[in-house]
């Protein structure tokens, strides 16, 4: 990687911690505090949720009926997310142990809270847990097929990649030749320090 793609990656970094350091404040402002794996809110602020519920006859009454139509085929989604989550982790637990890779923490990708929030419905409820657990297998897969992409081929493709994982930035130029046989083992011994759900220093 040359120096100035080097200094590029390291800013953006710098920038992230930045902002998650702001939304972490932002998220002080607000009126809840987590204990542990609880969220507690203020007794006023769980008041106020419970009076701005919409109540479930009245969210069914609301719904469009292209919700109940896509519904089947929504839910239906949960059996090969699920499949995907029990493989994944399987293939982690055997693989990541031979090759010497830290293993991805599930329960940092997967976190479903949002069900304790007063002001949804049981149904709005059901969607939250759904969402959650869905988005958080894909962050979960995605986490895991980094490691192994840095692992056994951490180079860029030769197209531009929509939305490409935090380590991509780092692979290899496509095509370079020298570089591939003499960094893939630096990828590889990167890897097995991270200790992290966050790509190694470049």
């Amino acid at each position: 990687m040359n120096k100035k793609v080097h200094e590029l990656v390291n800013q953006i970094r710098q920038l992230e911690e930045e902002l998650r350091e702001a939304l972490l404040e932002q998220e002080a402002k607000l009126t809840y505090r987590l204990e542990g794996s609880k969220v507690r809110f203020d007794q006023a602020v769980k008041s106020a949720h419970k009076r701005l519920k919409t109540g479930l006859f009245t969210w069914l009454r609301d719904s469009r009926p292209q919700s109940f139509l896509s519904a089947p085929f929504v839910y239906g989604m949960v059996l090969p997310i699920g499949l995907l989550d029990i493989s994944l982790t399987v293939y982690q637990q055997i693989c990541f142990r031979l090759y010497d890779i830290p293993r991805v923490i599930r329960s940092d990708f997967i976190v479903i809270d949002r069900h304790h929030l007063a002001y949804l419905n049981v149904i709005e409820k059901l969607n939250c847990i759904y969402c959650g657990y869905g988005t958080g297998v894909i962050n979960y897969a995605r986490e895991i097929i980094s490691r192994t992409e840095q692992y056994w081929c951490p180079i860029k493709h030769a197209r531009k990649v929509v939305d490409a994982h935090s380590r991509y930035k780092t692979f290899l130029d496509y095509g370079d030749a020298t570089a591939y046989p003499i960094e893939l083992m630096d990828f590889r011994a990167a890897l097995k320090e991270d200790n992290t759900n966050t790509p190694p220093e470049a």
